[in-house]
C-alpha cells in the first residue's frame, strides 16, 4: 500500500468513526425518548485495486434493532399504552383517516374531539357490537379511528324489579308500609314507583299495590299502573314458618304518558318455601314495627355518555357511562411483520412499510406470538448509555488513531519532496 493508499484509508477511518459518533450522539440525545429503538454502527473493509497497489479503508452503516424491547414502565395516564412483546400500533396521519402508520410509542391522548391521538397520529381500531365482538370482520379495511365521546349508551326500560324484604308478623289488621324505587321507560325517563303492602285480616296475609308512576324530579305523574290495580293488588300469603307461600301475581304493567313504549315488569318477590325474598317475622314490638328492606334489585337504564375509559390486555377499549354501564366499544389491535428491522423511521417513532419489511400482519393483542397491551404504561428507550460512552470513547480513539496516520502521511510527503528538491 502506497503513502496515499495509507492516507486514503486514514481518511475513510474519519468518515466511519464521525458516523459512529452521530449515531451515539443521537442514542444518547434520544435516551428517554418513549419506545426508541437504538442504533449501532456496523463497519466493513473496503479493499481499492489488486495485488501490490491494493488499498484499504473501511465503511460504515447504521443499523437498529426494532425488535429489542424496552423495559415497561408505569404512567399515572390511563390511555398511555406499551406493548409487552412484538408488534406495532396501528395509526393514521391527520387529515388522511386511510393512511397507515406503525408505531410502538404509545403516548396517547383524548384530544378535543375524542379521538386517541399521539401528536399527529391517530389510534385506529376496530368497532364492536353490543357483545364487544369486532363489527365486520379484523381486516385493515375495517380499521377506524378510536373516537371516544361519539359512542353513547342507548337507554333500556325496566324489565325486572327483585325485592328482598320482612313484612312484621306482628302489625295491626290494616295498617300500610310504603317503600319507593326507581324505574325506567324506553326513553330512559327515571320516575318513582310506591309499592304499599297492607297487613291483611287473614292470617299470615298481606295485598301489595303499585301507585302510578311520577317524575323522580318534581312528583308529575308519568304513567298508569295497569296490573296491578288498587282494586285489584297482589295477595302475597306466608307459611308458618315466615317463608313466602304464594303470589297471587308476578306482573306490574304500566302505560307510560311520556311517549315511552308500555312497559310489562317481573315482579321477583322469592321463592315460594324459601326466605330468598320476601318473608314475614315478628318484630317484638307491634308500635314500631315496620317493614325492613334489605334489598331491591332494578334493572333499566337513562341515557349515558362516556365517563370513564379503560384498556384491556387484550387490546378492548372499555367505556363506563354516566348511567352505570359498561362495555367494549373498541379493539385495538396489534399489527407484525416478516422483518420489523426492514421498516423505515420516520420522526416521532413512526413507522412505514418497505419492500424490506413486508405488508403488516393484524392480530388480536396477546394471540399468537403477539404481545399484550399494558395500559397507563409506556415502554422506554433501549439506549444503554454506559454502552454509549464505551463507544463514544471507542470512536474517539480511532478518530485519533487516523487522524494520527494523515498527520504521519503529510511528514513522510514532505520528506519525499525534499528529498527531490
Amino acid at each position: 500500500m502506497s503513502l496515499m493508499g495509507a492516507t486514503n484509508a486514514a481518511v475513510s477511518g474519519l468518515a466511519a468513526q464521525s458516523q459512529s459518533l452521530a449515531t451515539v450522539s443521537n442514542n444518547l440525545a434520544n435516551s428517554e425518548t418513549t419506545a426508541y429503538k437504538a442504533s449501532s454502527t456496523s463497519f466493513s473493509s473496503l479493499v481499492a485495486g489488486s495485488g501490490s497497489t491494493k488499498s484499504g479503508g473501511v465503511a460504515a452503516s447504521n443499523t437498529t434493532n426494532n425488535t429489542a424491547l424496552g423495559l415497561i414502565v408505569s404512567s399515572s395516564i390511563s390511555t398511555n399504552l406499551a406493548i409487552d412483546g412484538s408488534g406495532y400500533f396501528i395509526v393514521s396521519a391527520e387529515g388522511d383517516e386511510t393512511s397507515r402508520y406503525y408505531t410502538r410509542n404509545g403516548e396517547f391522548s383524548v384530544d378535543e374531539d375524542g379521538y386517541l391521538t399521539n401528536g399527529n397520529y391517530a389510534l385506529m381500531g376496530w368497532a364492536t357490537d353490543e357483545d364487544g365482538e369486532v363489527s365486520g370482520g379484523a381486516s385493515s379495511v375495517n380499521l377506524e379511528k378510536i373516537d371516544i365521546t361519539s359512542i353513547q349508551s342507548s337507554a333500556e326500560a325496566t324489565s325486572n324489579v327483585a325485592l328482598q324484604a320482612t313484612l312484621p308478623a306482628d302489625a295491626e289488621d290494616g295498617a300500610t308500609f310504603e317503600y319507593s324505587f326507581e324505574v325506567y321507560d324506553s326513553l330512559g325517563t327515571a320516575s318513582t314507583i310506591t309499592a304499599n303492602f297492607t297487613k291483611s285480616s287473614t292470617l299470615n296475609e298481606w295485598t301489595v299495590y303499585f301507585s302510578d308512576p311520577v317524575s323522580a324530579d318534581d312528583s308529575t305523574s308519568t304513567g298508569t299502573v295497569s296490573t296491578p290495580t288498587s282494586t285489584t293488588p297482589i295477595t302475597v300469603t306466608f307459611n308458618s314458618d315466615g317463608t313466602l307461600a304464594s303470589v297471587s301475581d308476578t306482573a306490574l304493567d304500566i302505560t307510560w304518558s311520556t311517549g315511552a313504549s308500555a312497559s310489562s315488569i317481573t315482579l321477583d318477590l322469592g321463592t315460594v318455601g324459601e326466605d330468598d325474598g320476601l318473608t314475614q317475622f315478628s318484630s317484638n314490638d307491634s308500635d314500631e314495627a315496620e317493614i325492613d328492606v334489605k334489598s331491591i334489585d332494578v334493572d333499566g337504564r337513562a341515557y349515558g355518555t362516556v365517563s370513564d375509559v379503560e384498556i384491556d390486555s387484550d387490546g378492548s377499549v372499555v367505556a363506563t357511562f354516566t348511567n352505570g354501564e359498561t362495555r367494549t366499544i373498541y379493539k385495538i389491535p396489534i399489527a407484525t411483520f416478516t422483518n420489523s428491522d426492514g421498516l423505515t423511521e420516520d420522526s416521532d417513532g413512526i413507522y412505514s412499510i418497505s419492500s424490506y419489511s413486508g405488508n403488516a400482519t393484524l392480530h388480536i393483542a396477546g394471540q399468537g406470538a403477539t404481545g399484550t397491551i399494558e395500559s397507563s404504561a409506556l415502554e422506554a428507550s433501549t439506549v444503554d448509555t454506559s454502552t454509549e460512552f464505551s463507544n463514544m470513547l471507542a470512536a474517539q480513539q480511532a478518530y485519533s488513531s487516523a487522524s494520527q496516520v494523515i498527520s504521519t502521511a503529510g511528514e513522510m510527503f514532505d520528506d519525499l519532496l525534499s528529498a527531490v528538491r
